[in-house]
């Protein structure tokens, strides 16, 4: 496993990295997330994310319980807030009363003292971005909290959150958490340069598009039982990739894939990583082997040449 900086800063967190968003506490039995967990730990996986509301807390639990056997210092341990986790009007969003009452709620889930990150999960259109980036603050000077860090937030809004920390002296976003696979590739124009010029790092979520850059899926008429598009709560995702355009595309991927002596996933991954601005990309696994086929992208690079070929496969 090869690591990199988050952003500027001087953490290090593996090249791939492990998440439990539809899996652990909802899809996954908890001895098998764990098994995965402690897997991924021993590929040289540092790097775990999870939030409150997968699994409306589930997920923080199971993935506490798999930790709990590590040093505490040998791995980074990111989760989020804003998604309503109840019923209430306070509920949700990113006022400080939420924020402060999910960030302790987390902890005693994961069992821990800190997390290393905590992302704003969205942008709330509600809340003033002062009084989020304050209670975020508030949080790091308590040492609960290390880094702060948004996921999918447009680029002016990433800009209005470095503006307002300038202004006010507080800590700055350090790092992003978008969608970004060979399929979707909008944070390319706008997010990445900005990131770049100021120091924030990608920990990009789907690099595999929900499993269809796995290699796995054919085509539409045929899914393998089992898989993700069977589910029909993770069809919501997949499914917008689920056509013959796509899928034929992936094919020729593939070929390129086997060229290399690697697997479709692998090159996938490795097609996420050329990017410097990307400090990670996050995985799901519902077994231990899906794990020990993807740390395998790590240190995969790829040449001009190959570079070329995979965008003229995406462009066409």
């Amino acid at each position: 496993m090869e690591y990199r900086n988050l952003g500027n800063t001087g953490l290090k967190v593996s090249e791939i990295s492990l998440g439990s968003w539809l899996t652990y506490g909802n899809s996954t039995e908890k001895e098998t997330a764990i098994q995965i967990i402690h897997r991924a730990y021993d590929l040289g996986i540092n790097f775990f994310d999870t939030a409150d509301v997968y699994a409306i807390g589930r997920a923080e639990e199971v993935v506490g319980e798999a930790i709990k056997k590590f040093r505490r210092e040998s791995y980074v341990l990111a989760t989020k807030v804003f998604w309503p986790v109840g019923d209430g009007p306070n509920d949700r969003g990113l006022s400080r009363k939420h924020i402060t009452e999910q960030a302790h709620d987390s902890l005693k889930r994961l069992g821990v003292d800190y997390v290393d990150i905590y992302y704003c999960h969205r942008y709330d259109p509600s809340t003033p971005v002062y009084e989020t980036l304050r209670a975020i603050d508030d949080l790091i000077r308590q040492g609960k909290i290390l880094y702060a860090g948004v996921s999918e937030w447009s680029a002016a809004q990433i800009q209005e959150a470095l503006h307002v920390a300038d202004k006010f002296l507080l800590d700055r976003i350090v790092v992003n958490q978008p969608l970004y696979n060979m399929f979707d590739r909008k944070i390319e124009a706008e997010i990445m340069p900005l990131s770049a010029a100021n120091g924030i790092g990608q920990v990009v979520f789907s690099p595999l598009a929900q499993g269809i850059l796995s290699g796995k899926y054919k085509n539409a008429a045929s899914l393998p039982a089992g898989s993700r598009a069977t589910d029909p709560k993770a069809n919501t995702f997949i499914g917008q990739y689920l056509n013959d355009e796509v899928l034929g595309k992936v094919m020729q991927l593939n070929k390129v894939a086997a060229s290399m002596g690697i697997s479709m996933a692998q090159l996938a991954l490795a097609w996420v990583l050329r990017q410097p601005n990307v400090s990670s990309a996050i995985i799901g696994a519902s077994r231990p082997e899906q794990v020990e086929e993807n740390v395998k992208a790590s240190g995969v690079k790829l040449s001009e040449d190959v570079l070329q070929t995979i965008e003229g496969i995406l462009q066409a």
